[in-house]
């Protein structure tokens, strides 16, 4: 472990990977004022390819705090502060730069992650944690499967939270020798060696056969083999070229001076089109209730919401459950006495700002600020639909009267711009004021992280939006990249109010019920970001759109978006991409899936796949001599509808690959 200083920082530094938001709980060797800084936890590379994870401050990190306009156009770049005229850093900056902590990767001896995964601890001394990181938004499950990709790890026998380091030992490094004086390889032989052992245990046969064909190679055709130039008949070199001619789309070539790797690209399956259902009734909604009123089957009325959302008439009620208003256990008597107490909970809260006198709000800047932030943003909020136009409007006094209670709610996060813009479908649909503050108030807790005033949490969700449109549209990914798109900027205002400013009234609450549903994994919404993009993709590339094309195509999609054909599209992308027999963990973690131990360059084996699928997926594969109702579409595949009441579940299969769609006794609901 190091402390940086202004003279050994190398210019030339690669972010291999960064996570905003970390808080430095304890170091060994730092003073207690530098302790609960937040800062950002990276793995670099340096020029010479030495690895080291880095925590950097915040107040290395240039953050732009000027007060967001209207049309959210504020989403800043990462930089890093600038160099004086001498070109000597500034006093402050190399001050800054001797807080960085950094340890090299080959020091590094043992690391734990404890608390939920969002403690991180490192240690470079057995025995010695000398730094305890800890993980203000989300967790580090993203950042150790990262760093796993730089080192190789075994649990400790003794405590599962425990990862070990593994050195190689005096055979693994022989190995490692040989290989590199044989030059077979170009990436590194350490990995080399390690990639064979474990494949060895795996793929004995296949492993063996692979290695000894390069040796082979080398004895018999010598540089030649090396250089490529064996010799070959025309007639075979004719065949190579239309094979390889045929194959460019679907593979990567790695070349070198010692040899040419041609690796197939993994490809996704096809996407399957599930229709969107009917919206819960008020009936089924009925039929889903106990004589005292307790919902009996959550989960079933949830997926009944996430396939067809919830009919209007039975919206206010619904959504008070779906937005943790009322508890789903609750009778019509006890929520009765519940709404009595949060009634008089939220008078309590609003009496408290309406008491205010002129001097205490003089002598509260904090408070001042953000009563006049709240009062910009209401005299602009949807002022153009009926229910919140023209002057004197009460409804506009109910809105603010709403935001001001919350800040006196949530006095950590206050009032930041954009949570106008989620009230106002709410009080619009609810009318009442107590009812639409806590139904705020839940719908807040599920997207607080969307406004963190350093950003932690939209940056992470914009990270992750990119790794899943990498992973399911790597054509339209690499072109945002090449048109300096990559960060997916473009989006924030997406995330920010959750496509409030994309759709209208009917079809933000048609998408917001379905998204609170949290089904059918977690981070939908970003699906929701990648269905709209690859809707546009041939756009995008086949206009060849910069930077700015792409911002500005991206803002004039406002109100021009289909909400069943978005949502249908991005259901479709989900099971596109857990069917993938390639899916990483990282990709898996975005989406709340369990790991396996699998990387972006590990291959991807359907034996391993089909030992790996779930007890319901099995369970459905078994029941498919249950009672179905199959169908072929337009495209001449074949669907089929299984249910199987005696395992609770509704299932499609698309083309052999079963997708489960219902869960519970609400098949019968379907029938």
């Amino acid at each position: 472990m190091s402390s940086s200083s202004a003279e050994d920082i190398p210019e030339q530094c690669k972010d291999l990977f960064t996570q905003d938001g970390v808080l430095l709980k304890s170091c060994i060797g730092r003073s207690i004022n530098e302790l609960n800084s937040i800062g950002m936890l990276c793995i670099v590379q340096i020029a010479d390819s030495t690895k080291y994870i880095e925590w950097r401050p915040n107040d290395l990190i240039t953050i732009d705090s000027d007060t967001q306009d209207q049309e959210w156009a504020v989403v800043n770049t990462i930089g890093r502060r600038q160099r004086t005229l001498s070109g000597n850093m500034t006093s402050d900056y190399a001050t800054l730069r001797a807080r960085i902590i950094k340890i090299p990767l080959s020091e590094l001896k043992t690391f734990r992650v404890s608390r939920n995964n969002q403690q991180m601890q490192f240690s470079t001394k057995p025995g010695t944690w000398q730094m305890s990181f800890y993980f203000q938004h989300g967790n580090a499950e993203i950042f150790v499967a990262y760093l796993k990709n730089h080192v190789k790890t075994a649990k400790a026998r003794n405590d599962k939270n425990t990862y070990i380091v593994v050195e190689p030992n005096r055979e693994t490094q022989v190995l490692n020798k040989s290989f590199a004086e044989l030059e077979i390889f170009t990436e590194n032989p350490t990995d080399v060696v390690w990639s064979l052992v474990s494949n060895l245990r795996q793929r004995p046969y296949e492993t063996t056969m692979e290695a000894f064909s390069k040796l082979t190679d080398i004895v018999y055709y010598g540089n030649e083999a090396l250089n490529g130039k064996r010799d070959v008949s025309e007639e075979v070199a004719d065949l190579l070229t239309k094979s390889m001619s045929a194959m460019e789309d679907s593979t990567a070539v790695t070349r070198s001076d010692e040899y040419e790797v041609i690796s197939v690209k993994p490809t996704l399956p096809p996407r399957p089109c599930i229709p969107r259902g009917t919206p819960l009734s008020t009936e089924k909604w009925d039929g889903l209730q106990d004589t005292d009123g307790r919902v009996t089957e959550v989960e079933g009325v949830k997926q009944l919401i996430f396939r067809g959302g919830v009919a209007h008439s039975i919206r206010h009620s619904v959504w008070k459950y779906l937005l943790d208003y009322y508890p789903w256990t609750m009778t019509h008597s006890e929520i009765k006495n519940l709404q009595r107490r949060k009634t008089e909970e939220y008078f309590s809260m609003k009496l408290q700002w309406r008491s205010m006198t002129e001097g205490q709000e003089s002598r509260f800047s904090e408070y001042r600020e953000r009563k006049s932030l709240v009062e910009k943003d209401v005299n602009r909020t949807d002022r153009t639909h009926p229910f919140y136009a023209g002057e004197n409007n009460p409804n506009l006094i109910v809105l603010q009267d709403i935001l001001m209670t919350y800040v006196m709610y949530n006095f950590d996060l206050g009032y930041v711009q954009g949570m106008s813009d989620i009230l106002a479908p709410l009080l619009l649909l609810l009318g009442n004021e107590v009812d639409s503050f806590w139904c705020f108030a839940g719908f807040m807790e599920k997207i607080a992280p969307n406004f963190d005033m350093d950003q932690a949490g939209m940056k992470q969700q914009l990270l992750h939006l990119q790794q899943l449109l990498t992973f399911a549209s790597p054509e339209l990914a690499q072109h945002l990249a090449q048109k300096d798109s990559g960060n997916m900027y473009f989006c924030f205002r997406w995330l920010l109010v959750w496509f409030k400013r994309e759709f209208s009234h009917r079809d933000i609450m048609r998408l917001w019920e379905v998204l609170w549903t949290g089904l059918p994994c977690a981070n939908f919404h970003l699906l929701i970001c990648v269905a709209i993009l690859d809707t546009e993709k041939d756009i995008l590339i086949g206009k060849d759109y910069g930077f700015t094309e792409v911002l500005k195509h991206v803002n004039d999609l406002s109100m021009r978006l289909d909400v069943d054909k978005i949502l249908s599209t991005a259901e479709g992308i989900y099971h596109q991409i857990v069917s993938a027999p390639h899916l990483t963990d990282q990709i898996r973690v975005i989406l709340g899936l369990p790991t396996i131990g699998r990387s972006y360059t590990e291959d991807s084996h359907s034996e391993t796949e089909e030992k790996e699928a779930s007890p319901k997926a099995e369970c459905s594969r078994t029941k498919e001599t249950s009672r179905s109702n199959a169908t072929t579409n337009g495209n001449g595949t074949d669907q089929r509808v299984l249910f199987t009441p005696e395992a609770d579940e509704v299932t499609l299969e698309y083309n052999g690959m079963q997708i489960s769609i219902v869960t519970k006794t609400v098949w019968a609901l379907l029938a």
